[in-house]
């Protein structure tokens, strides 16, 4: 299923979905600047800046010691770094237009600032998922999934109602979903895979980070949650 739009009122300007939206673009034509560059530049490049868990834990452990050094402080910065990286067109685009369906009334709520520090946290939230079920993991992990999949939690928060308009291939060509199933069978289809990935199902797909999808959803959820206990969201 694809969502095509959403049926709320975009009232305020998507300026940060907008920014992070174009951040994401910048660096994979950056990316692909260098691989056409030369295949060693940019696999150097995703060397340097992607996440490999078994690294993290590495220095996570290290700088429980007092030991990091300037390596270690590299990859501390890939939890970051990571959330911008993408492995093809089709991984960018399908970011990209996710953000773009769901975030820009998210923001809404929060303010451009405010939904800023969310995405990076919910990023911070999935990665930190992923890394906590496969500590010595050694294949790079990279995509802003994980923090779009907080921002599809916090819409489930406060749009659950909201009619997402839907491509459905092989059924009805657009069909209106609720928010509250849609995003519920999406998130299914993440949390369902990630079991069988820890039952090391073979028809799992390998190549898919479900756990940080898993956890940057709830962690959108939770962080709403504090949102509106903190009575930082907007009104609509």
């Amino acid at each position: 299923m694809l969502p095509l739009w959403d049926a709320e009122p975009h009232r305020r300007s998507p300026v940060a979905t907008t920014l992070l939206i174009a951040a994401n673009l910048a660096v994979f034509a950056y990316e692909a600047a260098l691989a056409m560059q030369s295949p060693r530049a940019i696999y150097a490049f995703i060397q340097l800046h992607t996440l490999v868990p078994a690294a993290l834990t590495q220095t996570l452990e290290a700088l429980a010691h007092g030991t990091v050094d300037a390596r270690g402080e590299a990859t501390l910065l890939t939890v970051i770094t990571s959330m911008f990286l993408h492995g093809g067109v089709a991984h960018v685009v399908g970011n990209c237009w996710f953000l773009w369906v769901f975030g820009r009334n998210v923001e809404g709520r929060l303010g451009p600032v405010k939904f800023a520090i969310f995405y990076l946290l919910c990023g911070l939230i999935a990665a930190g998922a992923q890394v906590a079920v496969s500590p010595h993991e050694t294949a790079p992990m990279l995509g802003a999934s994980g923090a779009i999949s907080g921002v599809l939690g916090a819409y489930l928060m406060l749009y659950p109602l909201n009619w997402i308009y839907t491509l459905v291939p092989w059924f009805v060509p657009i069909l209106p979903i609720p928010a509250l199933v849609f995003l519920v069978a999406w998130f299914a289809f993440q949390a369902i895979p990630g079991v069988g990935s820890l039952l090391n199902a073979e028809d799992i797909p390998a190549n898919i980070a479900w756990w940080a999808h898993v956890g940057g959803f709830i962690g959108g959820i939770a962080l709403i949650f504090l949102a509106k206990k903190a009575r930082w969201l907007r009104s609509r």
